[in-house]
């Protein structure tokens, strides 16, 4: 079984825009807001201006991927989304988990 939900309703990720607070870096945009359960929830956008239907794969693979890495040190309860940004196909999973880092240390969503 999976260690985190995945949004899937375009009224969450609403939610998460609108009321969640933005972080960015050049290679990811993240939007965290804390949700009324205990599950972590996670949800990963990329939009037509990335590229063709491979490069927005590349782009959710390698951010989910970047995700997993730090998935145990994020604390329960709250929605995430990754956003991809126009650099996130030519740069590697490691570098989208500096970002996500630094935002998710930001949000003070990291446990200690």
């Amino acid at each position: 079984m999976r260690a985190y939900l995945t949004l899937k309703e375009n009224r969450q990720f609403q939610r998460a825009y609108k009321r969640g607070k933005s972080f960015v870096s050049p290679c990811l945009v993240s939007y965290i807001i804390k949700n009324n359960t205990n599950n972590l929830q996670i949800g990963i956008t990329t939009s037509k201006k990335i590229g063709k239907a491979v490069q927005r794969n590349r782009c959710r693979r390698i951010i989910r991927a970047a995700f997993l890495e730090i998935k145990p040190q994020i604390k329960d309860g709250y929605d995430i989304v990754f956003v991809a940004r126009a650099k996130t196909p030519f740069v590697k999973s490691t570098d989208i988990l500096v970002a996500m880092k630094n935002h998710l240390q930001q949000a003070k969503v990291l446990k200690d």
